[in-house]
């Protein structure tokens, strides 16, 4: 039926000469988000995440310096907690991490909006057992100069949330430190 509509309605309807086709080309159409960043120089990034599945809870931040230099950390929480109490610990750790390297400007990054909202001040906390982790995030916050909540989509977030995934499936059973992962690309074979 809707078919048939559509057909007679260009029948009684047709293009005259001056008809100009619509320009179908989008050169960008392979990009799907678009991230502005700051071009300071002297701010930090930090990703987190937090996650809880049936290997357990556990957490991972990674602090990158304006050179590149990438800090990485990770853990599993032995104590119960909600989804998103991993994530604001994910964030505390990640925050400690850049006390400790004496950041003073940090853009921090993850992918729980509600954590992102909520200490931006837009959404007010009313999990009770959330308010003592968004008070210690506030309380870091003012131990850097400058600091800028930011949400970012999960396929933004991939590190944070492979080295979650790395807390759950390494075996060792206390604290552990192993190097920092060295990433090549290769060209050709080896």
């Amino acid at each position: 039926m809707k078919a048939q509509a559509l057909a007679d309605y260009l029948a009684e309807n047709p293009i005259d000469d001056e008809y100009q086709p619509l320009s179908t080309y989008f050169p960008d159409e392979e990009v799907n988000s678009v991230e502005i960043t700051s071009e300071d120089t002297n701010a930090w990034k930090m990703f987190f995440n937090g996650a809880i599945n049936t290997k357990g809870i556990r957490i991972g931040a990674i602090l990158i310096s304006p050179t590149g230099q990438h800090y990485l950390a990770t853990a599993r929480l032995q104590f119960f907690c909600t989804n998103n109490t991993a994530e604001y610990e994910s964030c505390i750790m990640g925050m400690n991490m850049a006390i400790d390297q004496d950041v003073e400007e940090l853009l921090i990054m993850g992918e729980s909006d509600l954590i992102i909202l909520q200490v931006q001040g837009e959404w007010e906390t009313w999990d009770v057992k959330l308010i003592p982790n968004r008070q210690h995030v506030e309380d870091l916050t003012k131990r850097f100069k400058s600091v800028e909540f930011r949400y970012i989509p999960h396929f933004h977030n991939e590190l944070a949330d492979a080295l979650t995934t790395l807390a759950s499936m390494l075996p060792y059973t206390g604290n552990a430190h192993i190097n920092p992962l060295e990433i090549q690309i290769r060209e050709r074979h080896g």
